[in-house]
């Protein structure tokens, strides 16, 4: 498997998983990753039973890589690649040698989203795949290829999940220093600019006055951080916003949350979502990307079109203020969770990298057949 890295992020969480549940008598797992300082998750992969390689790439435009990444398949003999971010899966495709090792490629957002050079990148190499697996129905819709998609809606690790009774509650508030009875509004992602946690900031400032003692959690880290700190102050957030950093124990965290919520501008299909459900917590979340494929507005979680704070608050101080709604909403929205097992996903995953092996050893041998009679080649060139 190949990635950009290994740091707390929704890609490597699915990453890290997959490699816990692939069948180890079928599969011997290696991952590489390009950044070294995005490690968080080295350990975890290597628990579960991967080999971890940096690739040592000092710079993401550095290309020194892609060298590695050749004498790394050469000499381990990989027979399958799966790549999971656009550009080094691009560069990948054009730098490992056909057909064999086979190239699997898992697409985690759409295609519309990515900025002109790597939309073209995808456009130049994505024939080179063997298999290209979407997240979600909207991501695959996105695609502009002729290689066949298959849609894997990744799922999560049912015996991580916590469950969301009082013990759990209590234990997870505190863990994050939070009040007994206050009201807890919380999400968990990176602050980047797809998440637009600057939206969410603003319908927060919106609800304090409803809702004192009112607690927006913040899991995560990323290049907007000291931004939205410094937004949070001049709306007056200041010991109503707690940022708690990039975390490890997000599933012992979920259970202090009333209300989880994503205000993202777009997505694949982020499986933060997924485990808070999971966990039985009610999800407010934008209507974009696969987030319909797994939320239904009204049944199991509300949802809301992007950028609007003032939607976003009035969606969020109705549940916070129906206790028995949020109950309702939290259990459905556990049992829908429930059909997106990780495991399940994985078994698929599986049944791609078997067609994907098979097709390149049928490359693989007619190219041999073509080799060892030349005369062969120079008649089909002919026809």
């Amino acid at each position: 498997m190949l990635t950009k890295g290994l740091g707390r992020g929704g890609t490597e969480r699915l990453l890290a998983g997959t490699v816990r549940h692939l069948d180890p008598a079928r599969f011997s797992v290696e991952v590489a990753y390009l950044l070294p300082w995005k490690d968080a998750f080295v350990a975890e992969v290597e628990a579960a039973g991967a080999t971890v390689h940096c690739l040592d790439a000092r710079r993401q435009t550095s290309t020194g890589w892609i060298r590695r990444l050749r004498r790394l398949v050469s000499e381990r003999d990989i027979d399958l690649v799966h790549t999971h971010m656009p550009l080094p899966a691009a560069a990948a495709r054009l730098a490992l040698p056909r057909p064999r090792p086979a190239l699997v490629h898992t697409e985690h957002n759409l295609w519309a989203r990515y900025r002109l050079p790597t939309r073209l990148a995808n456009r130049a190499t994505y024939r080179r795949n063997a298999a290209v697996i979407a997240v979600s129905d909207g991501v695959a819709a996105s695609i502009r290829s002729t290689v066949p998609v298959e849609v894997v809606v990744h799922g999560i690790d049912r015996d991580r999940v916590r469950p969301g009774d009082a013990a759990a509650r209590a234990a997870a508030r505190q863990r994050l220093g939070l009040d007994a009875g206050a009201p807890v509004v919380g999400t968990v992602g990176n602050f980047t600019a797809k998440k637009d946690h600057a939206t969410l900031l603003a319908a927060t400032a919106r609800l304090t006055g409803a809702h004192p003692g009112l607690r927006l959690v913040l899991v995560g880290s990323g290049p907007l951080e000291a931004e939205l700190r410094a937004r949070a102050d001049e709306l007056g957030l200041d010991g109503t916003v707690l940022f708690a950093g990039s975390r490890d124990d997000v599933f012992d965290l979920l259970p202090a949350l009333d209300v989880f919520t994503l205000s993202s501008r777009f997505e694949g299909l982020p499986i933060a979502l997924l485990e808070a459900m999971a966990s039985g917590v009610p999800p407010v979340a934008t209507r974009v990307g696969g987030i319909p494929e797994v939320v239904t507005d009204g049944e199991d979680g509300t949802l809301l079109a992007p950028g609007d704070p003032g939607a976003l608050a009035a969606a969020l101080d109705a549940l916070l203020a129906d206790p028995a709604r949020r109950a309702d909403l939290g259990a459905r929205a556990a049992a829908r969770a429930a059909a997106f097992d990780l495991s399940h996903a994985v078994r698929r995953i599986e049944a791609v990298y078997d067609r994907a092996l098979r097709a390149t050893a049928t490359a693989t041998a007619a190219r041999s057949d073509a080799d060892a009679d030349p005369a062969s080649t120079v008649r089909a060139a002919g026809r």
